[in-house]
């Protein structure tokens, strides 16, 4: 593990313009360097590059990150590689974090398996060479050694401690098991968990070996074994082919998720780059937000037989809580007898590029699914068919897209939408009005921005400008948004000086690298590269959003002390406090101006 610090006093020295100009021309305008985007064909420069926050944004594709990022993404680096690659150009030595207090605890735990794993990988590859039975089965699927290498494909042999070769202390390494690698037997007798498999490495973000998927070359279950989880393996979060799949996903302009690892490699060898597949498991919304990082456009692909078109219902459930009004998602089911890569043998690229472009929306799917299940002649089967939707629709965290889906269920079930609403219980009829104390006769100032909005505002601020975090007021930040999380998460990294106050965008980014708060981070920052939060203008920017805070925070108090006021009436403590809220209001409201009347 490389420490924080030392990346910190990395980016401080490297110069991003330097870096990136090595691999593509920039042209200055303005206080930033512009280029086309290396990521994806474009005829106009929107990929902007910043000297001062030393960061990138693509305003076409979305592509965005640090001097590393652009390493990794460019060359195909792993996250060390990138490190080392930097290091190296600014005459620095990447320090061993072994005794480094920052990561002492975690040293111990991953750092083994990390190494244990790709020494296993490299074992596997060199197998392959020696295994005719396995070089016959890739060549009869099609594959060539250059699409086998950059897989880094290889095969377990048919032995109980193959592993044995390379760890000549094999019953003693415990990372060996931890990774699993090797199975301990109740008895205490050890072997290794892959025998006689096709051996597919899984990779992370970073460019790090995690786990693996090994296919059996004879008939037998399972078909395919995969890595079980570990510290550094969590299946839920990594997907098969996605550090290969990156710039072709942004190539494309979408990416395509199939059922398997061979799915993958054999699509890739016809010149599909861009698939890439879940690890035995349903898709999840980290696989989702992985996803649309490097796209705004997700194809789920399948086999159209039964189980395919489970596989794609399950999918299509799993990610109704991470869709987002500028995203899409869509299902493709190929012909009952085909999978992607028979498919592709039998009708060509073209044919297979044309059904993804036209490949069913995720409203258009579930829609016509749950159709299915009923008989939509009859009046019971409409009002079953609304039932059942329901369920899916209020899972559905987008707006505009949940507000479609809403009128696309109500026309096809007959109901006008008011009705179907009303029947959903999603606008329930107003409570009968209770005459309410005279104190409450203040008119409620609206606002100019929403709570979201303003958070965003401040969560953009701080990254741009660290030195506001200490003034947060983070009581009064609601716990339920990914902005507010985000920028719980800052602050937090700043008040135990793990960042500072006078951290560089690039040096923060990277610190959220692979984090849970990444994603948001990354959107919001993308949204004010240029015209955002300059020096003469941020404090204003500052008190502004801190001042809709407040307003927020004491406006959700008087609306609860209102409600009560109405319903059940107010104990004397009580009222003293609404008279308070009252007053409050209107002193922020004039002081600030948050009020629009």
């Amino acid at each position: 593990m490389i420490p924080q610090s030392f990346i910190q006093d990395l980016l401080g020295r490297v110069d991003i313009i330097s870096v990136i100009e090595a691999y593509v021309p920039l042209k200055k305008g303005g206080a930033n360097y512009f280029a086309c985007c290396p990521f994806h064909s474009e005829k106009s420069a929107s990929f902007s590059v910043s000297p001062t926050k030393q960061f990138y944004h693509c305003f076409g594709c979305g592509a965005h990150g640090t001097a590393v990022s652009f390493l990794m993404e460019y060359q195909g680096l792993g996250y060390v590689e990138a490190i080392k690659e930097l290091a190296s150009r600014a005459g620095m030595t990447v320090p061993d974090d072994r005794q480094s207090s920052g990561a002492a605890a975690l040293e111990p735990k991953l750092s083994p398996l990390l190494d244990v794993l790709t020494q296993a990988a490299r074992f596997y590859r060199d197998q392959l060479k020696h295994a005719p039975r396995a070089i016959d089965y890739l060549k009869q699927r099609g594959l060539t050694g250059d699409i086998a290498a950059r897989f880094g494909i290889g095969y377990a042999p048919d032995g109980w401690q193959s592993l044995s070769a390379i760890f000549s202390d094999y019953p003693k390494v415990p990372a060996l098991v931890d990774a699993g690698l090797v199975i301990k037997h109740e008895g205490g007798r050890l072997y290794d968990r892959f025998r006689d498999r096709i051996m597919f490495p899984i990779v992370n973000g970073r460019g790090q070996i995690v786990g693996f998927g090994g296919r059996i070359l004879e008939s037998g279950e399972p078909k395919y074994l995969n890595s079980p989880e570990s510290a550094v393996f969590e299946k839920g979060r990594e997907l098969y082919g996605l550090f290969q799949a990156r710039q072709a996903i942004r190539s494309a302009g979408h990416a395509i998720v199939v059922e398997g690892y061979m799915d993958v490699v054999s699509l890739a060898q016809f010149g599909v780059g861009q698939s890439v597949a879940t690890l035995g498991t349903a898709t999840t919304s980290a696989h989702i937000h992985a996803l649309f990082r490097h796209t705004d456009r997700v194809v789920f692909c399948f086999d159209g037989d039964a189980a395919g078109r489970k596989a794609a219902w399950r999918a299509m459930a799993g990610t109704l809580e991470s869709l987002a009004d500028n995203k899409q998602v869509a299902f493709l089911l190929l012909p009952a007898e085909h999978d992607p890569d028979s498919f592709v043998r039998a009708h060509g690229t073209t044919e297979f590029a044309q059904r993804v472009d036209s490949a069913q929306s995720l409203p258009e799917f579930l829609i016509a699914g749950l159709k299915s299940e009923v008989d939509m002649a009859t009046a019971e089967g409409r009002a079953r068919f609304a039932h059942e939707a329901k369920a899916y629709v209020e899972r559905v965290a987008a707006p505009l897209l949940r507000l479609q889906l809403i009128k696309m269920v109500s026309e096809a079930a007959g109901f006008s939408q008011p009705e179907l609403e009303s029947a959903w219980g999603l606008k329930p009829s107003p409570a009968p009005v209770r005459p309410e104390p005279s104190i409450v006769r203040t008119p409620k100032p609206s606002r100019r921005s929403s709570p979201s909005t303003v958070i965003g505002t401040l969560l953009r601020l701080v990254a741009h400008h660290p030195v506001f975090a200490p003034r947060i007021p983070l009581a009064l930040l609601p716990s339920d948004t990914d902005e507010a999380r985000a920028l719980t998460a800052l602050v937090d990294g700043i008040d135990v000086g793990e960042l500072s106050t006078q951290s560089s965008l690039a040096t923060v980014m990277e610190y959220f690298r692979e984090s849970p708060h990444e994603a948001v981070l990354a959107q919001q920052v993308g949204q004010s590269l240029d015209e955002e939060f300059e020096s003469s203008v941020t404090e204003q920017v500052f008190q502004d959003a801190v001042s809709h805070l407040r307003w927020s925070h004491l406006d959700r108090e008087f609306q609860a002390m209102q409600r009560k006021a109405g319903a059940e009436g107010l104990s004397l403590e009580e009222l003293s406090r609404y008279r308070d809220l009252i007053q409050q209001r209107a002193e922020l409201s004039r002081r600030t101006k948050v009020s629009d009347s």
